[in-house]
C-alpha cells in the first residue's frame, strides 16, 4: 500500500495539469507579444503627430513673435548698460547692487519705475551701515552753465554723503571728465514743456530715481540756474538734521491761486485743500516715496490742472498740505527774487553779482522756523543766475560762501 504523499503520487497527479497549464501561458505570451507589437506601432505613429503638432506650434509661435510689436517703453532714453554675462564678475542678487545702482541707465518705463521707486522696507534696521545721503536733482534743458562752481561745492566731499542726478532734455549728454561729481549722472529722460504735467513728470523721475538708492535720505530740485550759497558741510547739516522738508505751501485767494482750481477734481480736492507754492522742493525720504507712489491725485491734477493751471505750482503743496501738513515747514530753501512783476523772477547777471547780494540771500536779518525754533539760515540755494556770473560768483565762493 502506497503512503499519502508520497514522490510517485505527486509526479503522478501533476502530469495532466502541467500540461494545460503550459497551453494557456503560451496563449499569454502570445496575446503579450500582439499586443506590445501593436503598442509600439501605435506609438510610432502618435508620435510622429505628436512631433509635427508641436513643429506646427512651434512655427505658429515664431511667427507671432515676428509680427508683435515691442512694449512700448514711453520713449526712454537711456545709455545702453554695460552687460556682466552669467553674473561672473559680480554677485547680481548681492546686497550692494539692490542698494545703491551702479550705472543710473535703464529701460523701465515711468510705471515701472514709480513702482521700484515706491518700495520700502517694512524692518525698521538696516542690514549695513547706513550714512544718509543728500540727493541734488538738477531739472536741466540742457548743459549745466554754473557746473564749476557746483564742482568746487562738491570737491574733497565724501560720496558716502551726497548723490547727483541730472534730467535732461533727450539727446543731450553731458560732458565732464570722468573725475566729475556729475560723470554718468544722468538719468533716462523724456521730453518736457513748460507748464504742462510733463515739467512735474521729469520732477517724479528725479525722485523715483533718486530713490533707488537706500541711502539717500534727502532730496533737493535744483535747476541749471541755481548756485549754492553756503558751503557743503553747513547744506549736509542744515537738511540732514531737520525733522520736517521744505516745501512752500500758501493759500492764495485770487485768480492765481484759488482762481486755478477745478470743480471736477470734488471730492477727493477740495477748494479748502488747493494750495500754491515754489516748484523748487527738498523733502525726505518718507515724504518723496509717498509723492512717486502717488495715482489718485496725481492723475486728477494730469486730467483737470490745465493752462492756466500749472501742476509744478500746486499738485505737490496741495498733496504735502492734505497729507504732510504736520511733517513740513512750510518754506522753500531756495532764493528766488519775485520783486520784478511779471511770470517768471528776477534773473542775476555778472553785474548784479556783488558781496552784498550773496551776503543778503545768505542772511538779511529774517528768522525762519527750523526744527521748532528759528535760525537765520533760510536759504541755502538760490536762483535764477545767468551763465555770465559765473565768473565774478568763483571770484566770490571761497570768501563769501566758504568753498
Amino acid at each position: 500500500m502506497r503512503s499519502r504523499g508520497s514522490l510517485h503520487d505527486v509526479n503522478y497527479k501533476s502530469v495532466p495539469g502541467s500540461v494545460k497549464d503550459s497551453s494557456i501561458g503560451l496563449i499569454k505570451l502570445i496575446l503579450i507579444l500582439i499586443t506590445f507589437v501593436v503598442g509600439v506601432v501605435v506609438g510610432i505613429t502618435s508620435s510622429s503627430h505628436v512631433d509635427r503638432y508641436f513643429q506646427l506650434q512651434a512655427e505658429q509661435f515664431s511667427g507671432n513673435q515676428a509680427v508683435t510689436p515691442e512694449p512700448d517703453r514711453n520713449n526712454v532714453i537711456a545709455i545702453p548698460c554695460p552687460v556682466i554675462p552669467k553674473c561672473e564678475k559680480e554677485d547680481c542678487l548681492s546686497m550692494e547692487s539692490f542698494l545703491a545702482p551702479k550705472n543710473l541707465s535703464h529701460l523701465m518705463t515711468d510705471k515701472e519705475l514709480f513702482w521700484r521707486a515706491s518700495l520700502r522696507p517694512l524692518k525698521a534696521e538696516y542690514p549695513y551701515l547706513r550714512k544718509p545721503k543728500v540727493a541734488f536733482m538738477f531739472l536741466t534743458r540742457g548743459p549745466l552753465p554754473f557746473l564749476p562752481l557746483w564742482e568746487r561745492f562738491f570737491n574733497g566731499q565724501s560720496k558716502t554723503m551726497f548723490s547727483i542726478y541730472v534730467h535732461a532734455l533727450p539727446g543731450f549728454e553731458l560732458d565732464v571728465a570722468n573725475t566729475s561729481a556729475f560723470y554718468k549722472r544722468q538719468i533716462p529722460s523724456q521730453k518736457v514743456q513748460w507748464g504742462t504735467t510733463s515739467l512735474f513728470d521729469a520732477e517724479r523721475r528725479l525722485l523715483a530715481n533718486a530713490l533707488l538708492d537706500f541711502s539717500n535720505e534727502r532730496f533737493v530740485l535744483l535747476s541749471e540756474s541755481c548756485i549754492p550759497v553756503y558751503n557743503f558741510p553747513t547744506v549736509y547739516r542744515y537738511l540732514s538734521g531737520s525733522h520736517h522738508s521744505f516745501v512752500q505751501s500758501f493759500d492764495e485767494d485770487s485768480r492765481y491761486g484759488r482762481g486755478r482750481y477745478n470743480e471736477n477734481m470734488k471730492p477727493e480736492i477740495l477748494l479748502s485743500d488747493w494750495r500754491k507754492g515754489s516748484q523748487w522742493f527738498e523733502l525726505n525720504r518718507n515724504l518723496a516715496v509717498g509723492i512717486v507712489a502717488d495715482t489718485k491725485y496725481y492723475t486728477l491734477f494730469k486730467k483737470y490742472c490745465l493752462p492756466t493751471c500749472y501742476p509744478d505750482e500746486h499738485y505737490l503743496p496741495t498733496y504735502i498740505q492734505k497729507f504732510y501738513g504736520s511733517l513740513n515747514s512750510n518754506r522753500t530753501v531756495t532764493y528766488v527774487d519775485w520783486s520784478q512783476v511779471g511770470p517768471h523772477p528776477a534773473t542775476f547777471t555778472a553785474e548784479n553779482i556783488t558781496e552784498v547780494l550773496i551776503q543778503s540771500i545768505r542772511n538779511n536779518g529774517t528768522l525762519c522756523p527750523y526744527n521748532f525754533d528759528r535760525t537765520p539760515i533760510c536759504y541755502l540755494f538760490a536762483r535764477k543766475f545767468d551763465p555770465t556770473a559765473l565768473e565774478p560768483l568763483l571770484n566770490l565762493s571761497s570768501k563769501v560762501m566758504g568753498f
